[in-house]
């Protein structure tokens, strides 16, 4: 019987150009992984609840990495670490809620080698899931957390279908609330995506979280300037300040001008398999004033259609109410 405490055997490449990583990955296509910090993959190989026949890391492409201003914004490697964006003075001061939501993933010891494009690109977190059990999103026809028994505290609350469990990046709703651009390459060329559709929920393709085919590699993520220095708010709430998954979290931007919200962009993550973009409260408060009356006006919007499971109930209110701080804050 095979050891789940040891790495199973497979090829191992370490490109240190981004045109050997594509054609390496054009060539393996479905039978190669993409490694970049490695902190989502290493789990699911250790424990064989997914495997591969070869790993391309891409850990060694100095191309991936850093954060350059553009004419229009700022780009961000793929590869850069999560400690590297909150060290960053331009991000801090001009796009906080991404630095503030980076802080904030893990611990420190994983955020030295966690990547951003690791940390929006991982896996949805559900325990049958991450255990190898054959479940409507590993290829079954069963999802064992929306059972009355099933251990569903952190699942969704929204846009389930066959599969309820949630994303589990903190970083991905400050993208989306930014309105970023995520730079996907393969042997083929180039192609941009939103960072709001570059996020894939079950209803479209319940065994993967993003759009990111086979042989395709992201890059970079490009942030315009269209919320530089406005007022951006990051909240996460979890079991444990350090190292634990959101039960909620929720990133918001504000564009204010004499007090009169004139627009924003609301996301909430943790409530369903792809970070959830709050058009119905950021039409409530636009044209509003920034303050608590506001706020206690359109939060209950933010719950909508939410559909509670066995034992995430207490998701709610706890979203309506992180709704509300952003808006007040």
């Amino acid at each position: 019987m095979p050891s789940h405490d040891v790495m199973p055997n497979m090829e191992l490449y370490q490109p240190v150009q981004v045109e050997d990583a594509l054609a390496i990955a054009d060539r393996l296509a479905e039978r190669g992984w993409l490694v970049g910090g490695g902190q989502d993959t290493y789990g699911w190989l250790k424990d064989r609840a997914k495997s591969a026949d070869a790993l391309i890391d891409l850990s060694g492409i100095e191309a991936l990495r850093g954060i350059r201003e553009t004419a229009d914004g700022i780009e961000i490697g793929a590869l850069t670490t999560l400690t590297e964006i909150t060290q960053s003075d331009v991000i801090t001061q001009r796009y906080s809620v991404l630095s503030e939501a980076a802080k904030v993933v893990a611990s420190l010891q994983i955020r030295n080698i966690g990547t951003l494009g690791g940390n929006i690109s991982q896996d949805v977190r559900c325990w049958y899931y991450r255990r190898g059990l054959s479940c409507y999103r590993a290829g079954g026809n069963l999802c064992y957390a929306d059972t009355p028994q099933g251990m569903n505290r952190e699942h969704a609350l929204f846009e389930a279908s066959r599969c309820v469990a949630a994303s589990a990046s903190d970083t991905a709703p400050a993208l989306v609330a930014l309105d970023a651009t995520m730079v996907i390459r393969s042997v083929d060329g180039e192609r941009t995506v939103s960072a709001e559709d570059y996020f894939v929920g079950p209803a479209l393709d319940i065994e993967n979280t993003t759009v990111l085919n086979p042989g395709e590699i992201l890059t970079a993520v490009r942030i315009p300037n269209t919320w530089a220095n406005a007022v951006h708010h990051f909240e996460k709430v979890a079991d444990r300040n350090v190292w634990d998954f959101s039960l909620v979290n929720v990133a918001a931007v504000f564009r204010v001008n004499g007090g009169t919200i004139e627009d924003s962009r609301i996301v909430a993550g943790a409530v369903q398999a792809t970070p959830r973009r709050l058009r119905n409260v950021e039409n409530a408060v636009r044209g509003q004033a920034k303050n608590s009356a506001t706020a206690e006006a359109a939060a209950p919007v933010a719950i909508q259609g939410a559909r509670a499971l066995a034992h995430n109930g207490f998701k709610i209110p706890l979203l309506q109410n992180l709704v509300k701080r952003a808006i007040a804050a």
